[in-house]
């Protein structure tokens, strides 16, 4: 699930608070949902939350069943919508989720699966039926039901590294950043590393047209080149293309690209490694604004962090949980 990082953060801290807490995990899917199996919400015991499972549609009642069931100490699979035998709480879309929620998830395996996470590594978080919670590699496992236990992947949040100056990397730094990316941005211009670093972004000053210590990326990370100045790009593009990348693109029209290609082959660079490079970036051609252009990278980027987050699911999820052979079946819903 995207920002899962995030969510085990947010367990973390209000743990550390003296809060207890309630894990919360779509098993199984009938009908439409708008989230998949294996999503989560953190609950935190001030009614606080972090995550969520319909859009606003079950939110609130979910925080009030993982409430209760911190009380109760005992793990409960809750249905939600259609498949009830009550009407509390109806999905607009008419469709059904089917609940795991833990209470006091241990904080041990919350805290590897931050780690993992936040060292750029996919994490598997297994749950049990009886609140037990572990992590594995993720190649280990597939989405779903394993006897007792549901498995749900996580991967790395897409990273942003936009490298360039002018008004089109300050822009696609300011979309990307509350669309939930971690934006990094290296540029010659420190008057612009300053402006985004009031948004929260880390800037790294650029002086010369050299290689970067700070251009480290890897499978789930994003390079953009924006430079009007196209000198700067030759031994960034270099360096980035001699390392694992989700998509490494540069700004400019196809005669730029072109003479951007001619360059890199002039200093070795193989035309395997030059198939990596796109350009024109974006999926809206022609693009005369900043802003219009940062939307259009920035959609074409994330649609490739989508496609490699469900290519990396080895086999979909069950559509629904085996409420009936489940030992903590709960099919009751209240209101919150």
């Amino acid at each position: 699930m995207k920002g899962a990082s995030a969510l085990f953060r947010f367990l973390n801290d209000a743990a550390a608070r003296g809060e207890r807490t309630a894990l919360v995990t779509i098993t199984g899917v009938v009908g439409q949902s708008s989230r998949a199996p294996g999503t989560h919400m953190a609950v935190a015991e001030s009614g606080t939350y972090h995550g969520s499972l319909s859009g606003g549609c079950v939110e609130a009642a979910v925080v009030g069943e993982a409430l209760r069931i911190m009380k109760s100490c005992i793990p409960e699979c809750v249905r939600f919508g259609a498949g009830s035998p009550y009407i509390d709480i109806r999905l607009p879309c008419g469709g059904g989720l089917d609940l795991l929620i833990i209470p006091d998830p241990a904080q041990e395996s919350i805290k590897a699966a931050q780690r993992m996470l936040d060292g750029r590594v996919a994490v598997a978080l297994v749950v049990g039926r009886d609140g037990g919670l572990a992590t594995e590699e993720i190649h280990a496992s597939t989405i779903g039901w394993r006897g007792n236990a549901f498995v749900a992947h996580h991967h790395p949040d897409l990273r942003l590294v936009i490298v360039g100056h002018g008004t089109e990397t300050e822009v696609l730094a300011q979309l990307a950043y509350p669309y939930g990316a971690q934006v990094t941005v290296i540029s010659p211009d420190a008057d612009l590393l300053a402006r985004v670093a009031e948004w929260g972004v880390p800037g790294f000053l650029l002086k010369t047209p050299a290689r970067s210590d700070h251009l480290r990326i890897d499978g789930y990370t994003a390079v953009v080149m924006l430079f009007h100045d196209h000198d700067w790009e030759p031994d960034l593009i270099m360096q980035a293309l001699e390392q694992d990348a989700l998509f490494i693109g540069a700004m400019g029209s196809r005669t730029t690209h072109a003479r951007r290609l001619a360059e890199l082959r002039s200093r070795g660079v193989e035309d395997v490694a030059l198939k990596r490079l796109v350009g024109p970036i974006g999926l809206i051609p022609a693009t005369r604004d900043p802003e219009t252009l940062a939307l259009s990278i920035l959609s074409q980027i994330a649609a490739l962090y989508q496609s490699l987050i469900l290519a990396r699911r080895l086999q979909p999820a069950s559509r629904s949980t085996d409420m009936e052979n489940n030992p903590l079946r709960r099919v009751a819903v209240r209101s919150a």
